[in-house]
């Protein structure tokens, strides 16, 4: 996004401009949700949490600083509210455990996320990216699915840019060790981000 066109909206957003959002919401709506989805890899969670990032945003917007980049704002609010979500469910799932029958816990079955997994390829580029640690998979998300800078990246996730850099490493090194010899890492890491 050009960054006058960026300050421009902030500065909308500030002033409670409802055309402001509708406009952010344009350009990252579609970004955010995709992020969620193969963050949680659970449809209705990435839902969720989707919609409370935008109320985050409709709720502090006024209180934005005038130089707010969106995109690294954006991604940050939905990132920590994965976080939550993830620390909610561990708390939950160690009380449920002397529980047992009264409702499901454990492994979610797979969601339609990822049954639309459309061909071989994209299930075992799906499942490499699944199967990756949390910290690895929000790090490919946001460097090559999202395209945010390292540094930008190192932001939302409360980390210094060198560790941002070394997730990422060791997260393609992962991803080609889990795709090997299937796809080249490469080619994948481009796919990922279509």
């Amino acid at each position: 996004m050009d960054r006058e066109l960026e300050l421009a909206l902030v500065g909308r957003l500030r002033a409670g401009d409802p055309d402001a959002f509708d406009a952010v919401h344009d350009l990252f709506n579609t970004r955010l949700f995709k992020f969620l989805a193969r963050l949680s890899r659970r449809r209705e969670v990435a839902e969720d949490l989707l919609e409370e990032t935008w109320l985050r945003l409709v709720a502090r917007a006024s209180k934005l600083r005038p130089d707010t980049r969106l995109g690294p704002w954006l991604f940050t609010v939905a990132r920590n509210l994965h976080v939550s979500y993830r620390r909610s469910r561990m708390l939950e799932d160690s009380h449920a455990a002397g529980l047992i029958g009264l409702w499901p816990s454990g492994s979610p079955p797979p969601s339609p996320f990822d049954v639309a997994a459309a061909n071989e390829s994209g299930q075992r580029l799906e499942a490499a990216i699944g199967a990756l640690p949390v910290a690895y998979r929000e790090a490919l998300l946001l460097v090559f699915v999202e395209g945010l800078r390292p540094a930008d990246a190192a932001s939302v996730c409360h980390i210094s840019p060198e560790a941002m850099r070394q997730r990422v490493s060791r997260a393609r090194a992962a991803l080609a060790r889990a795709l090997e010899p299937h796809e080249p890492v490469l080619a994948v890491l481009t796919e990922i981000a279509t």
